[in-house]
């Protein structure tokens, strides 16, 4: 059995609703989930646009006064098309570029649609006249010096204000009687006040409108700026052979191997960084081994050098290696007792002291010192 078409009423209920939603309700940004209400909120809008094309509700032969009070919020959904599509996750540079160039294209039809019933005031007439000539460039301060740029922005920022507050204090007149959907009237209220509550509403969201477009011209204009990006298909098969080459224990070039490096790691032993250059060289010293089996065994001993002899040990070795000089002290300055049975070194040491002697009669102090000497 063929279910009945919706109307363009309950479609764009469901979108009010799901827009409204991802507002008050907490989402994960970038989630799969939220992603999808997005989606499902701008499939909904997008087939309002079309049927209220077919039947061809909005025309431009019509004034203000032809539009029923209930159609006036449709009049929001080119711009909330394109609220709903700058929040959704972009994955590239060009598929950002590409929703930014979407946005910019519903914000124009909501901003011309309601230019053709009158509803722009002269400052946002003058606007759109600036934005018209010169899409690109536009910006609500139209100058680039810093304190004219300022002064904007407080202007922009007081006008948004007072558009917000009197659209609060229209929604709070209880002859307004809206329901949980703020756009949506109840038709309990008094139709004049409701009206009057959905104009100041499309007056705030053209502000707003001009604002988003200052933004998105400054965002298009960063992204112009950043490097190109290369094909996905390219940079994955890339990453694969990097992948592919490094569980082979290879780099990109093919005469170096990290494999020695892997090794030296698991057994604990070198200064840290590389053993190899790129082009080969040794940065290190290495040990290469027989097998593996003799790099695991090395791989759960302790990370500092166990001793391989006592101090005892080491202390008779560096003696029998003359590494020890013995005495010091009163002892060293004693001089030693001549040995009297010892007559060879009893004649050197008397020959050593007589020519000593003869060296100090003919060599006085200071004989050499002539610096002084007048």
């Amino acid at each position: 059995m063929e279910t009945e078409p919706r109307s363009l009423k309950a479609i764009f209920a469901d979108a009010e609703a799901q827009r409204i939603a991802l507002e008050t309700q907490p989402f994960t940004p970038n989630s799969q989930e939220y992603t999808d209400a997005i989606s499902s909120a701008i499939k909904n809008y997008q087939e309002s646009l079309r049927l209220i094309s077919h039947l061809s509700l909005f025309s431009p032969n019509e004034s203000l006064e032809d539009l029923s009070t209930s159609d006036l919020p449709l009049l929001l959904i080119n711009y909330h098309l394109a609220e709903l599509s700058q929040k959704l996750p972009t994955p590239s540079l060009p598929e950002r570029k590409r929703i930014l160039t979407s946005a910019r294209d519903s914000y124009e039809r909501f901003l011309h649609l309601l230019d053709s019933y009158s509803l722009l005031n002269p400052q946002s007439t003058k606007l759109l006249e600036t934005y018209t000539s010169s899409p690109s460039t536009f910006s609500t301060a139209n100058s680039s010096d810093p304190t004219v740029r300022r002064n904007a922005k407080i202007a922009n920022f007081q006008t948004e204000k007072a558009l917000r507050q009197k659209l609060e204090y229209l929604r709070a007149r209880p002859e307004y009687g809206a329901t949980e959907d703020e756009d949506i009237p109840s038709g309990a209220g008094d139709e004049e006040v409701v009206r009057e509550v959905h104009l100041a509403n499309l007056a705030y969201r053209v502000h707003l409108t001009f604002n988003a477009l200052d933004s998105l011209n400054r965002e298009m204009e960063i992204l112009s700026m950043a490097p190109p990006q290369p094909p996905p298909s390219a940079q994955q098969n890339q990453q694969q052979a990097e992948d592919d080459m490094r569980r082979r224990g290879v780099t990109s070039d093919d005469s170096y191997s990290d494999r020695l490096d892997i090794m030296n790691r698991a057994l604990g032993s070198g200064k840290g960084g590389p053993i190899l250059s790129q082009q080969g060289k040794p940065l290190q010293p290495f040990t290469l081994l027989a097998n593996r089996q003799e790099m695991t065994k090395g791989v759960f001993r302790p990370s500092h050098n166990l001793p391989t002899m006592t101090i005892d040990e080491y202390l008779e070795e560096e003696r029998r290696r003359g590494g020890i000089i013995e005495g010091g002290g009163e002892a060293s300055g004693r001089a030693p007792e001549p040995d009297e049975d010892n007559y060879e070194k009893a004649e050197r040491e008397m020959y050593k002291a007589r020519a000593w002697d003869e060296f100090v009669e003919e060599n006085p102090r200071g004989a050499g010192n002539t610096i002084n000497r007048g």
